[in-house]
Protein backbone atom coordinates (compact mmCIF):
# COMPACT_ATOMS: atom_id res chain seq x y z
CA UNK A 1 0.00 0.00 0.00
CA UNK A 2 2.92 2.32 0.73
CA UNK A 3 3.77 2.50 -2.97
CA UNK A 4 0.33 2.06 -4.43
CA UNK A 5 -0.63 5.63 -5.28
CA UNK A 6 2.59 6.59 -7.03
CA UNK A 7 2.87 3.23 -8.79
CA UNK A 8 -0.62 3.68 -10.20
CA UNK A 9 0.39 7.10 -11.43
CA UNK A 10 3.53 5.63 -12.96
CA UNK A 11 1.76 2.76 -14.57
CA UNK A 12 -1.03 5.03 -15.72
CA UNK A 13 1.24 7.70 -16.15
CA UNK A 14 4.17 30.48 -1.66
CA UNK A 15 3.05 28.46 1.31
CA UNK A 16 1.12 31.51 2.58
CA UNK A 17 -1.68 30.67 5.04
CA UNK A 18 -4.87 32.65 4.91
CA UNK A 19 -5.01 35.40 7.50
CA UNK A 20 -1.36 34.82 8.39
CA UNK A 21 -0.48 36.16 11.79
CA UNK A 22 -3.99 35.73 13.18
CA UNK A 23 -4.04 31.94 13.47
CA UNK A 24 -3.10 30.26 16.73
CA UNK A 25 -0.15 27.91 16.78
CA UNK A 26 -0.64 24.33 15.71
CA UNK A 27 -0.90 21.81 18.52
CA UNK A 28 0.23 18.19 18.52
CA UNK A 29 -2.59 15.81 19.35
CA UNK A 30 -2.78 12.04 19.85
CA UNK A 31 -5.43 9.35 19.68
CA UNK A 32 -5.09 5.78 20.95
CA UNK A 33 -3.90 3.25 18.37
CA UNK A 34 -3.65 -0.54 18.55
CA UNK A 35 -0.07 -0.68 19.85
CA UNK A 36 0.83 2.97 20.31
CA UNK A 37 -0.50 6.47 19.73
CA UNK A 38 -1.80 7.90 16.50
CA UNK A 39 -0.39 11.37 15.86
CA UNK A 40 -1.89 14.47 14.34
CA UNK A 41 -1.98 18.25 14.30
CA UNK A 42 -4.79 20.33 15.75
CA UNK A 43 -5.28 23.81 14.30
CA UNK A 44 -7.93 25.76 16.14
CA UNK A 45 -9.93 28.31 14.23
CA UNK A 46 -9.23 31.98 14.68
CA UNK A 47 -12.03 33.78 16.49
CA UNK A 48 -15.36 32.06 16.79
CA UNK A 49 -15.17 28.35 16.07
CA UNK A 50 -17.95 27.29 13.70
CA UNK A 51 -17.12 23.60 13.28
CA UNK A 52 -14.45 20.95 13.68
CA UNK A 53 -13.23 18.65 10.93
CA UNK A 54 -10.97 15.61 10.66
CA UNK A 55 -8.93 15.49 7.42
CA UNK A 56 -8.48 11.86 6.32
CA UNK A 57 -5.50 11.44 3.97
CA UNK A 58 -5.32 9.64 0.65
CA UNK A 59 -3.55 6.45 -0.36
CA UNK A 60 0.00 5.33 0.21
CA UNK A 61 2.48 6.99 2.57
CA UNK A 62 0.69 10.33 2.49
CA UNK A 63 1.32 12.31 5.65
CA UNK A 64 -0.81 14.75 7.60
CA UNK A 65 0.25 17.63 5.37
CA UNK A 66 -0.65 15.85 2.13
CA UNK A 67 2.92 14.95 1.18
CA UNK A 68 4.48 11.66 0.17
CA UNK A 69 8.14 10.57 0.06
CA UNK A 70 7.53 9.05 -3.38
CA UNK A 71 7.32 12.47 -4.96
CA UNK A 72 4.15 14.16 -3.72
CA UNK A 73 5.07 17.51 -2.16
CA UNK A 74 1.95 19.65 -2.59
CA UNK A 75 1.26 20.49 1.08
CA UNK A 76 -2.44 20.33 0.24
CA UNK A 77 -3.74 19.31 3.68
CA UNK A 78 -1.65 21.87 5.51
CA UNK A 79 -2.97 24.60 3.22
CA UNK A 80 -6.52 23.31 3.59
CA UNK A 81 -6.28 23.32 7.38
CA UNK A 82 -4.96 26.88 7.45
CA UNK A 83 -7.55 28.07 4.98
CA UNK A 84 -10.39 26.53 6.95
CA UNK A 85 -9.04 27.96 10.21
CA UNK A 86 -9.35 31.39 8.65
CA UNK A 87 -13.00 30.54 7.95
CA UNK A 88 -13.69 29.60 11.56
CA UNK A 89 -13.30 25.83 11.13
CA UNK A 90 -10.96 23.92 13.41
CA UNK A 91 -9.21 20.91 11.89
CA UNK A 92 -7.17 17.89 12.86
CA UNK A 93 -4.96 16.36 10.19
CA UNK A 94 -3.33 13.03 10.85
CA UNK A 95 -0.61 10.51 10.07
CA UNK A 96 -2.10 7.09 9.30
CA UNK A 97 -1.37 4.15 11.57
CA UNK A 98 2.14 2.79 11.08
CA UNK A 99 3.38 5.88 9.21
CA UNK A 100 5.46 8.90 10.18
CA UNK A 101 4.69 10.02 13.74
CA UNK A 102 2.05 7.25 13.99
CA UNK A 103 4.70 4.60 13.28
CA UNK A 104 4.35 3.10 16.74
CA UNK A 105 0.63 2.43 16.35
CA UNK A 106 1.26 -0.84 14.47
CA UNK A 107 4.35 -2.85 13.58
CA UNK A 108 3.56 -2.97 9.85
CA UNK A 109 1.93 -0.03 8.08
CA UNK A 110 0.94 -2.31 5.22
CA UNK A 111 -0.94 -4.75 7.44
CA UNK A 112 -4.07 -2.61 7.57
CA UNK A 113 -7.62 -2.82 6.25
CA UNK A 114 -10.42 -0.33 5.72
CA UNK A 115 -12.04 -1.48 9.01
CA UNK A 116 -8.76 -0.60 10.74
CA UNK A 117 -8.93 2.92 9.36
CA UNK A 118 -12.56 3.15 10.45
CA UNK A 119 -11.51 2.23 13.99
CA UNK A 120 -8.84 4.93 13.87
CA UNK A 121 -11.40 7.46 12.62
CA UNK A 122 -13.65 6.61 15.56
CA UNK A 123 -10.72 7.09 17.95
CA UNK A 124 -9.93 10.47 16.43
CA UNK A 125 -13.53 11.65 16.55
CA UNK A 126 -13.73 10.78 20.24
CA UNK A 127 -10.50 12.65 21.02
CA UNK A 128 -11.45 15.67 18.93
CA UNK A 129 -14.81 16.01 20.62
CA UNK A 130 -13.16 15.78 24.04
CA UNK A 131 -10.46 18.34 23.25
CA UNK A 132 -12.61 20.88 21.42
CA UNK A 133 -15.97 20.43 23.10
CA UNK A 134 -17.61 19.95 19.72
CA UNK A 135 -20.85 18.00 19.70
CA UNK A 136 -19.92 16.40 16.39
CA UNK A 137 -17.06 16.26 13.87
CA UNK A 138 -17.01 16.66 10.10
CA UNK A 139 -15.02 14.15 8.04
CA UNK A 140 -13.08 15.54 5.09
CA UNK A 141 -11.81 12.58 3.09
CA UNK A 142 -9.41 13.12 0.20
CA UNK A 143 -9.02 10.47 -2.50
CA UNK A 144 -8.84 7.09 -0.71
CA UNK A 145 -9.72 9.00 2.45
CA UNK A 146 -13.13 9.57 0.90
CA UNK A 147 -13.77 5.84 0.88
CA UNK A 148 -12.73 5.65 4.53
CA UNK A 149 -15.05 8.54 5.37
CA UNK A 150 -17.98 6.89 3.58
CA UNK A 151 -17.38 3.59 5.35
CA UNK A 152 -16.92 5.33 8.70
CA UNK A 153 -20.22 7.17 8.29
CA UNK A 154 -21.99 3.84 8.67
CA UNK A 155 -20.31 3.02 12.00
CA UNK A 156 -18.81 6.03 13.77
CA UNK A 157 -20.89 8.06 16.19
CA UNK A 158 -20.64 11.82 16.67
CA UNK A 159 -20.37 12.88 13.03
CA UNK A 160 -21.78 16.14 11.63
CA UNK A 161 -21.40 15.32 7.94
CA UNK A 162 -19.02 14.33 5.17
CA UNK A 163 -16.94 16.21 2.61
CA UNK A 164 -15.58 13.96 -0.14
CA UNK A 165 -12.76 15.59 -2.08
CA UNK A 166 -11.48 13.87 -5.24
CA UNK A 167 -13.03 10.63 -4.02
CA UNK A 168 -13.70 7.64 -6.25
CA UNK A 169 -17.34 6.83 -6.89
CA UNK A 170 -16.62 3.38 -8.32
CA UNK A 171 -15.11 0.35 -6.57
CA UNK A 172 -11.35 0.62 -6.25
CA UNK A 173 -10.76 -2.41 -8.46
CA UNK A 174 -12.69 -0.79 -11.29
CA UNK A 175 -10.73 2.45 -10.98
CA UNK A 176 -7.45 0.55 -10.85
CA UNK A 177 -8.39 -1.42 -13.93
CA UNK A 178 -9.17 1.80 -15.83
CA UNK A 179 -5.90 3.42 -14.81
CA UNK A 180 -3.89 0.43 -15.97
CA UNK A 181 -5.70 0.27 -19.30
CA UNK A 182 -5.15 3.98 -19.90
CA UNK A 183 -1.41 3.52 -20.41
CA UNK A 184 -0.51 1.63 -23.62
CA UNK A 185 2.80 0.63 -22.04
CA UNK A 186 0.85 -1.65 -19.69
CA UNK A 187 -0.55 -3.81 -22.49
CA UNK A 188 1.59 -6.84 -21.70
CA UNK A 189 0.77 -6.56 -17.99
CA UNK A 190 -2.99 -6.30 -18.34
CA UNK A 191 -3.91 -10.02 -18.35
CA UNK A 192 -2.07 -10.67 -15.07
CA UNK A 193 -3.21 -7.37 -13.55
CA UNK A 194 -6.87 -7.92 -14.38
CA UNK A 195 -6.72 -11.49 -13.11
CA UNK A 196 -5.32 -10.18 -9.83
CA UNK A 197 -8.03 -7.52 -9.60
CA UNK A 198 -10.72 -10.15 -10.25
CA UNK A 199 -9.31 -12.45 -7.56
CA UNK A 200 -8.96 -9.72 -4.94
CA UNK A 201 -12.44 -8.48 -5.75
CA UNK A 202 -13.71 -11.96 -4.98
CA UNK A 203 -11.92 -11.92 -1.63
CA UNK A 204 -9.09 -14.20 -2.75
CA UNK A 205 -5.40 -13.51 -2.38
CA UNK A 206 -3.02 -13.73 -5.34
CA UNK A 207 0.09 -15.90 -5.37
CA UNK A 208 3.27 -13.90 -5.99
CA UNK A 209 4.27 -16.40 -8.68
CA UNK A 210 1.29 -15.25 -10.73
CA UNK A 211 2.50 -11.65 -10.81
CA UNK A 212 5.06 -10.19 -13.22
CA UNK A 213 7.79 -8.30 -11.32
CA UNK A 214 6.41 -4.96 -12.54
CA UNK A 215 3.10 -5.66 -10.80
CA UNK A 216 4.56 -6.96 -7.56
CA UNK A 217 4.62 -3.56 -5.79
CA UNK A 218 0.99 -2.93 -6.72
CA UNK A 219 -0.27 -6.35 -5.61
CA UNK A 220 2.41 -7.31 -3.09
CA UNK A 221 1.20 -9.93 -0.60
CA UNK A 222 1.70 -7.43 2.23
CA UNK A 223 -0.98 -5.10 0.82
CA UNK A 224 -3.46 -7.69 -0.38
CA UNK A 225 -5.40 -7.66 2.88
CA UNK A 226 -6.06 -3.97 2.41
CA UNK A 227 -6.96 -4.42 -1.25
CA UNK A 228 -9.45 -7.18 -0.44
CA UNK A 229 -11.15 -4.96 2.14
CA UNK A 230 -11.22 -1.96 -0.20
CA UNK A 231 -12.31 -3.84 -3.33
CA UNK A 232 -15.32 -5.16 -1.41
CA UNK A 233 -16.73 -1.65 -0.98
CA UNK A 234 -18.79 0.27 -3.52
CA UNK A 235 -18.53 4.00 -2.71
CA UNK A 236 -21.82 4.80 -4.42
CA UNK A 237 -23.68 2.22 -2.36
CA UNK A 238 -22.12 3.65 0.79
CA UNK A 239 -23.07 7.18 -0.30
CA UNK A 240 -26.67 6.06 -0.77
CA UNK A 241 -26.76 5.05 2.90
CA UNK A 242 -25.42 8.35 4.25
CA UNK A 243 -28.04 10.26 6.21
CA UNK A 244 -25.76 13.18 7.05
CA UNK A 245 -25.01 16.32 5.04
CA UNK A 246 -22.76 15.28 2.15
CA UNK A 247 -20.60 17.50 -0.06
CA UNK A 248 -18.80 16.06 -3.09
CA UNK A 249 -15.92 18.14 -4.49
CA UNK A 250 -14.42 17.16 -7.84
CA UNK A 251 -11.63 18.72 -9.86
CA UNK A 252 -12.19 19.14 -13.57
CA UNK A 253 -8.54 18.37 -14.31
CA UNK A 254 -8.09 15.46 -11.91
CA UNK A 255 -6.20 12.70 -13.76
CA UNK A 256 -6.68 10.11 -10.99
CA UNK A 257 -10.38 10.42 -10.15
CA UNK A 258 -12.73 11.37 -12.95
CA UNK A 259 -15.96 13.32 -13.19
CA UNK A 260 -17.88 10.07 -13.60
CA UNK A 261 -16.90 9.21 -10.03
CA UNK A 262 -18.36 12.41 -8.59
CA UNK A 263 -21.48 12.03 -10.71
CA UNK A 264 -21.96 8.44 -9.54
CA UNK A 265 -21.72 9.52 -5.90
CA UNK A 266 -24.18 12.35 -6.50
CA UNK A 267 -26.62 10.04 -8.32
CA UNK A 268 -26.55 7.67 -5.36
CA UNK A 269 -27.55 10.36 -2.86
CA UNK A 270 -30.13 12.88 -4.03
CA UNK A 271 -29.48 15.12 -1.02
CA UNK A 272 -25.75 15.40 -1.68
CA UNK A 273 -24.27 18.63 -3.04
CA UNK A 274 -21.79 18.37 -5.93
CA UNK A 275 -19.24 21.14 -6.47
CA UNK A 276 -16.95 21.05 -9.51
CA UNK A 277 -13.71 23.04 -9.50
CA UNK A 278 -13.06 23.18 -13.21
CA UNK A 279 -9.28 23.68 -13.11
CA UNK A 280 -8.41 21.63 -10.02
CA UNK A 281 -6.06 18.65 -10.16
CA UNK A 282 -6.01 15.71 -7.77
CA UNK A 283 -3.73 17.71 -5.47
CA UNK A 284 -6.44 20.41 -5.16
CA UNK A 285 -4.33 22.94 -7.07
CA UNK A 286 -5.43 24.73 -10.25
CA UNK A 287 -3.71 24.18 -13.58
CA UNK A 288 -4.30 26.41 -16.59
CA UNK A 289 -3.70 23.87 -19.36
CA UNK A 290 -4.56 20.29 -20.22
CA UNK A 291 -0.87 19.37 -20.38
CA UNK A 292 0.04 16.26 -18.41
CA UNK A 293 3.44 17.70 -17.36
CA UNK A 294 1.71 20.85 -16.10
CA UNK A 295 -0.80 18.72 -14.19
CA UNK A 296 1.91 16.60 -12.61
CA UNK A 297 3.86 19.71 -11.67
CA UNK A 298 1.11 20.54 -9.17
CA UNK A 299 2.06 17.36 -7.28
CA UNK A 300 5.50 18.78 -6.56
CA UNK A 301 4.88 22.43 -5.77
CA UNK A 302 3.88 23.34 -2.20
CA UNK A 303 3.97 27.03 -3.13
CA UNK A 304 0.91 26.83 -5.35
CA UNK A 305 -2.28 27.96 -3.58
CA UNK A 306 -5.25 25.68 -3.30
CA UNK A 307 -7.83 25.71 -6.07
CA UNK A 308 -9.91 28.85 -6.09
CA UNK A 309 -13.18 28.25 -4.29
CA UNK A 310 -12.13 25.06 -2.49
CA UNK A 311 -11.81 26.45 1.02
CA UNK A 312 -14.71 28.89 0.74
CA UNK A 313 -16.94 26.18 -0.76
CA UNK A 314 -16.26 23.72 2.02
CA UNK A 315 -16.65 26.42 4.68
CA UNK A 316 -19.95 27.64 3.23
CA UNK A 317 -21.36 24.10 3.14
CA UNK A 318 -20.30 23.41 6.70
CA UNK A 319 -21.76 26.68 7.96
CA UNK A 320 -25.10 25.94 6.28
Amino acid sequence: MIKRMMILAGLAALRAPLHAGTLPAEEPVEAPGPQGPLAGTLLRAAGSQKAVALIIPGSGPTDRNGNNPLGLQADSYRLLAKGLAGEGITTVRIDKRGMFASAGAVADANAVTVPDYIADTAAWVKVIRAQTGAECVWLIGHSEGGLVALAAAQEVEGLCGLVLVAAAGRPMGEVMREQLRANPANASLLPAAEAAIDALGAGQRVEPSALPPALMPLFHPSVQGFLVSAFALDPAKLAAEVRLPLLIVQGGKDIQVRMVDAERLKAANADAVLTVLQNATHTLKDVATDSLPDNLATYRNPNLPLSEGLVSGIAAFVRE
